[in-house]
């Protein structure tokens, strides 16, 4: 008897060994996500079928008094851009083509734009006059619009005075603020009424030896006032007068004499939105221009009717995922991030760290952007993220590759499925994890989701918009930190 039970004990002694050993060379629960499936399906589904119920005069209700600067936070309720006007789209996957095609665009204004800038067409590298602005907690709605134009978010700002609301673009890969202003020789279609430059006392044109004039890539004079163009390289442009106006952010106060274009020719993606929040790096953006301290966002999920908020020298979530803030001497624009590689169920993917360095030329790196929506890798990091992500979901059904996804599954059986976690690794060994809905989303109706991230052939690569939704994303400006606060919206 004796003899059998230390037998026994040595074979349960064998058995946990083994175990362990194979327990480290597998993926274990903790380095995998659910993606509950019923509930994308059933939230991509009910997007489609949704009937605007005019939520439009209601919000303008809600902004037309907004209060003194020394509110701490202001709120609204905002919806998709599915809820405001009534787009119809066959079926969902029409709806995904137009948003990835839009995203292309949106890349290809990006690259263009730093390709012009390495090649010698630079910004001034001087910046406005400082001026007494206070750093009060302004904030602002967000609200998802990615049919609303070329796949950005959207923020409900005041311009003049009296404040008039209306719907921006949010963009923290361009600097120069505007909207569409009467008269009109080319305005595309807005939710808002066009503003009207007569209706406003606060609107003034400023000249053209004005410093935000000179910090202009773009300018031209006519009878001494300053006169503004700014082109982004898919087509889209914007052309007329270029004047200080006041800028409400909702209930939580204003900031006067805002450099902002009153564009009268304006054509190409931005249809829906009045015009659009320059919130980059630049000395003309927002956020250069009221000198802020930090600024933050949370995109919320594209597919539903929920909103969030923009918000101004706000204090960065404590449990957030830190990240050092580059800057790139050649283009002062966009958000440089240090990225030193990824995870895939819990194992790093082997990619030179080289790949994601910017070096003196400006050339390379990782920029964070809020106009993005698919996340691009230059093509050899990529391509290791996706080996990687198709070695340990060779239990999944595969389908054919959608637009720029090469790497799709059939989900229509399941009601969920358990997916290895894909992470970002930072400087400093920080780790932002995905939750599943933010790298296999769905591409139609019926169930089939795709690898949401796309390789691209330039040396930058983008974090976009899929992958931050439902993240507070926080800009230190002051202490050159971007922080990731999964679940803040």
């Amino acid at each position: 008897m004796a003899h059998f039970l230390l037998s026994l004990c040595a074979i349960f002694t064998i058995f946990t060994t083994l175990s362990l050993t194979y327990s480290r060379t597998i993926t274990i629960p903790s380095h995998t996500n659910l993606l509950n499936i019923s509930s994308s399906l059933h939230q991509a589904n009910q997007i489609i079928s949704f009937k605007p119920q005019n939520p439009l005069q209601q919000a303008l209700t809600q902004q037309q008094n907004p209060t003194s600067p020394s509110s701490s936070f202001f709120s609204v309720q905002l919806h998709t851009r599915e809820t405001l006007v009534n787009e119809q789209h066959p079926d969902y996957k029409n709806l995904v083509l137009a948003r990835l095609a839009r995203d292309s665009a949106r890349v290809n204004s990006l690259l263009t734009k730093l390709q012009l800038t390495l090649s010698g067409v630079k910004r001034s590298d001087l910046y406005p006059t400082k001026t007494e602005v206070g750093l009060e907690d302004l904030s602002t709605p967000v609200s998802s619009g990615t049919s609303q134009g070329s796949g950005e978010y959207f923020s409900r700002i005041g311009v003049g005075q009296p404040a008039k609301p209306f719907y921006m673009v949010l963009d923290t890969g361009s600097d120069v603020n505007w909207l569409q202003c009467k008269p009109c020789s080319d305005c595309y279609q807005q939710s808002d009424p066009i503003f009207d430059p007569t209706s406003s006392s606060s609107y003034y044109p400023l000249t053209c030896d004005a410093q935000q004039c000179q910090d202009l890539e773009m300018s031209a004079c006519r009878n001494s006032r300053c006169l503004y163009q700014v082109s982004y390289g898919d087509g889209s442009f914007t052309v007329g007068e270029y004047v200080t106006e006041t800028v409400s952010f909702g209930g939580s106060g204003s900031v006067n004499r805002v450099a902002i274009g009153c564009g009268h020719d304006n054509e190409g993606l931005f249809v829906g939105a009045a015009g659009l929040l320059g919130l980059g790096g630049g000395p003309l953006s927002l956020t250069s221009q009221i000198k802020a301290a930090s600024f933050s966002y949370c995109l919320v999920d594209r597919d539903s009717g929920k909103s969030s908020t923009l918000e101004f020298n706000s204090p960065r979530p404590s449990d957030s995922v830190t990240a050092p803030l580059l800057k790139n001497r050649q283009v002062n624009t966009f958000y440089y991030v240090e990225l030193t590689g990824f995870s895939v169920g819990g194992e790093m993917v082997s990619v030179p760290p080289e790949t994601f360095a910017v070096d003196q030329s400006g050339v390379g790196g990782v920029i964070v952007d809020s106009g993005t929506a698919i996340t691009r890798l230059r093509t050899q990091a990529y391509n290791a993220v996706r080996d990687a992500f198709k070695r340990m979901t060779q239990n999944l059904r595969p389908a054919e590759g959608v637009a720029l996804f090469d790497t799709c599954y059939d989900l229509s059986s399941l009601q969920s499925v358990r997916v290895p976690t894909v992470s970002f690794h930072f400087a400093g060994d920080k780790t932002w994890a995905l939750p599943a809905k933010n790298y296999l989303i769905p591409v139609d109706g019926a169930g089939t989701y795709c690898f949401a991230f796309a390789p691209t052939a330039s040396s930058l690569s983008i974090i976009g918009n899929v992958q931050q939704q439902g993240t507070r994303v926080s800009f230190d400006l002051a202490n050159s930190v971007v922080g990731f606060s999964p679940n803040k919206c």
